[in-house]
């Protein structure tokens, strides 16, 4: 018997995000939670190393990896939408669920629970938090990358993902604010400190 589940996470290249607004550079959620998984990495580490937590950065990862994977099934919802109110919030979390149990549903037996503890994940632990916060900041790289390219349409969402990703208290995210975003600025022969 063939199963469907890497086919389905093989289709994230084919959804888009950043829908409702005009963007110099597409991006899809493969990609996206690629960079997501990354910049949680990067924070685990901080929160293990700078600050002695004791984050699983596997686990942070593998959340970040499979964050979006539901959407092969619901499609990405604008942010402005999917948060509008608690109604259509709730409404959408409950989609997304079924969508991950229906991914759940194209695996092997045998591979079912260790997959379903990253496609649903325990939403009270350092990992997530961390996973979701790294996910805030692809979304604010995302900004400075437009805003560079001379796209004012991602003005207000630069401030107001800032303004979320501060207002976290994550000393890991300052962290990374004060060490790593800096740099996003830079071209690409200042990064080489090419003069």
């Amino acid at each position: 018997m063939a199963y469907n589940f890497y086919a389905f996470m093989d289709r994230m290249k084919y959804i888009m995000r950043w829908q409702l607004m005009r963007s110099v550079r597409g991006e899809n959620i493969m990609e996206h939670s690629e960079q997501v998984a990354v910049l949680t990495h990067a924070l685990a580490v901080i929160n293990n190393k700078v600050f002695s937590g004791n984050a699983d950065p596997a686990k942070a990862v593998l959340y970040a990896v499979y964050h979006e994977c539901s959407e092969v099934m619901t499609g990405d919802l604008p942010t402005p939408i999917k948060y509008f109110n608690n109604s259509i919030h709730g409404a959408y979390k409950q989609l997304e669920d079924r969508a991950s149990d229906k991914l759940l549903s194209t695996l092997p037996d045998e591979m079912k629970g260790e997959l379903s503890a990253f496609l649903k994940p325990d939403t009270d632990s350092i990992e997530y938090a961390l996973m979701k916060a790294g996910d805030r900041l692809a979304a604010y790289v995302k900004c400075l990358e437009e805003l560079r390219c001379g796209n004012s349409e991602f003005v207000k969402a630069e401030k107001s993902i800032r303004a979320d990703l501060l207002s976290r208290n994550m000393p890991e995210v300052n962290y990374f604010f004060e060490k790593f975003i800096p740099a996003y600025n830079l071209t690409l022969d200042e990064l080489e400190g090419i003069e």
